[in-house]
C-alpha cells in the first residue's frame, strides 16, 4: 500500500521553528523527488521545495529561501521540512508529494500524496 505520511504540524509564534516529516511507504522512495507543497485558506495550492531523488539538488521557492531546509534520509524514507522564522504568512495545510518528473511544477505530474498536516502561525 502506497502512502505519504506527514506529521509535525501544530501552532507556533511568529518567529519560532517547526520541523515537518514525510514517511514514504509502499513505493520505491529513491526513484522520485519530493517536493512540499502547501495551500493557505482561500489560496491555491503551490509548491515550496523541492528535493531531487538522490538528495543532491534542492529548489526553494523565494517566500521560504534562507528560512526553510529540506533533507531526506534514504535509510528510514523520510523527508524532512525545517522551518525556521515562522511568520503568519506561512500558515496553510503543508503536503508532500512524490513525482519522476524532475521536481516538475506541475502538480498532475505527481503520483502519490500525502494528507497533509497544518501549520499555523500566530500569537
Amino acid at each position: 500500500q502506497v502512502q505519504l505520511v506527514e506529521s509535525g504540524g501544530g501552532l507556533v509564534q511568529p518567529g519560532g521553528s517547526l520541523e515537518l516529516s514525510c514517511a514514504a511507504s509502499g513505493f520505491a522512495f529513491d526513484k522520485y523527488d519530493i517536493t512540499w507543497f502547501r495551500q493557505a485558506p482561500g489560496k491555491e495550492r503551490g509548491g515550496v521545495v523541492c528535493i531531487s531523488r538522490d538528495g543532491g539538488t534542492t529548489s526553494y521557492a523565494a517566500f521560504v529561501k534562507g528560512r526553510f531546509t529540506i533533507s531526506r534520509d534514504k535509510s528510514s524514507n523520510t523527508v524532512y521540512l525545517r522551518m525556521n522564522r515562522l511568520k503568519p504568512e506561512d500558515t496553510a495545510i503543508y503536503y508532500c508529494a512524490a513525482t519522476q518528473n524532475y521536481c516538475t511544477g506541475d502538480q498532475r505530474q505527481y503520483d502519490y500524496w500525502g494528507q497533509g498536516t497544518q501549520v499555523t502561525v500566530s500569537s
